[in-house]
């Protein structure tokens, strides 16, 4: 897409287009840290200043503010793809 006008390509793109690439983004991160069960949650925060507990979180968060009921166990769950207290006794190290 050419940028003639000098606003970003992304910003040039319809509103339901932007929000279909940002859901696919969002699928494949949490693929990825589903995959990468090897990553601790404490290394990833440490390098890149957010984890699987805040991307639930912020699942959690923009459910309750378009009036949704995700509550933060099934955002876990969704984000970790199994629930956490699983994931945490087969993949958490000590």
């Amino acid at each position: 897409m050419s940028n003639k006008d000098s606003t970003p390509a992304f910003e040039q793109l319809d509103e339901q287009t932007q929000l279909a690439l940002k859901a696919a983004a969002f699928d494949r991160l949490v693929s990825h840290f589903q995959s990468r069960t090897d990553v601790q949650n404490v290394d990833v925060m440490n390098l890149a200043g957010f984890c699987r507990n805040c991307l639930s979180k912020w699942l959690a968060n923009a459910a309750d503010e378009r009036g949704i009921d995700l509550d933060k166990d099934a955002a876990r769950e969704h984000v970790y793809g199994m629930p956490y207290e699983a994931w945490k006794s087969l993949y958490q190290k000590p």
